[in-house]
């Protein structure tokens, strides 16, 4: 029985992951009821699950859909003692498991796409398939980077929080940005806990070694879509068996600044799977 033939939307529903930490997230069962899969969608660093409000409609045309607020993000509880790429994935586990869905398709942008990635790697045979939003533009760096080049990069961040947002937010979005939208997305980014924020962003510069450990075990068809303006490398994805799709016209938030178009590629890319 699917999620839609038990539940009507259900939003603000909550649920603790294995450390504790309080979960929020909402339920969208299918309008269509096409496939007997859900599609769980994580936000990246410092969002929230109301990033991918434009994308439930429609997602729902043929698939549930579960949104969650990673642990101290959103309307999700805090208190974790070490905020982990690899606990963020455990709370990706907890909502699907509160929820109780047996096929799913995970969604991750940005540092969600660790999260939903070491998800994928528990979950096993019921993934049916991965998507990385702008979450990895190459692969193969299997070197951790040293504690000093590490300690340098969360500096300014410790330093002035707001004023490393401003200049994060400035990388990540195309000079033809909407300025509305980039006001949104650093307001959320200055807005979030700070040692939240902080001892996440620290895992940032040695993301991938954990990651191809994660991938190897890994079965389900794993895909990119990433900016076309980016320096993506598809032969790197490639060799670790990603596929990757480029998105014209976007930075680094498609599901805020051309939801229209995510919505297509997301619905071809989920297609593809053949869930």
């Amino acid at each position: 029985m699917t999620l839609s033939a038990r539940v009507c939307a259900n939003l603000g529903r909550m649920t603790r992951s294995r450390d504790g930490v309080e979960l929020a997230f909402d339920v969208h069962p299918s309008r269509g009821d096409l496939h007997n899969t859900t599609v769980v969608l994580v936000h990246g660093w410092l969002g929230n699950r109301t990033y991918w409000d434009s994308q439930i409609e429609v997602l729902t045309q043929g698939y549930d859909v579960i949104a969650l607020d990673l642990g101290g993000h959103g309307e999700s509880g805090s208190g974790r003692a070490d905020w982990t790429l690899t606990a963020f994935g455990d709370d990706v586990l907890a909502v699907i498991e509160a929820v109780a869905e047996p096929r799913v398709i995970l969604v991750g942008h940005s540092m969600g796409a660790d999260a939903a990635t070491f998800a994928a790697r528990e979950l096993g045979s019921a993934v049916e398939g991965l998507v990385w939003i702008d979450g990895f533009r190459s692969l193969g760096d299997e070197q951790p980077a040293p504690p000093d080049a590490v300690a340098a990069f969360v500096a300014p961040f410790r330093d002035d929080f707001d004023a490393a947002i401003d200049r994060f937010v400035g990388r990540l979005l195309p000079n033809t940005a909407d300025p509305v939208l980039a006001e949104r997305v650093a307001v959320d980014m200055k807005s979030a806990r700070r040692d939240v924020a902080i001892g996440s962003i620290g895992y940032a510069l040695n993301r991938e070694p954990a990651i191809l450990a994660a991938l190897s075990e890994v079965k389900a068809p794993v895909v990119a879509l990433n900016p076309a303006d980016g320096p993506s490398d598809p032969d790197a994805l490639r060799r670790y068996g990603v596929d990757l799709v480029l998105l014209d016209g976007v930075g680094h938030f498609p599901m805020l600044e051309d939801p229209a178009m995510l919505g297509r590629v997301l619905t071809s890319t989920l297609a593809s799977f053949g869930g």
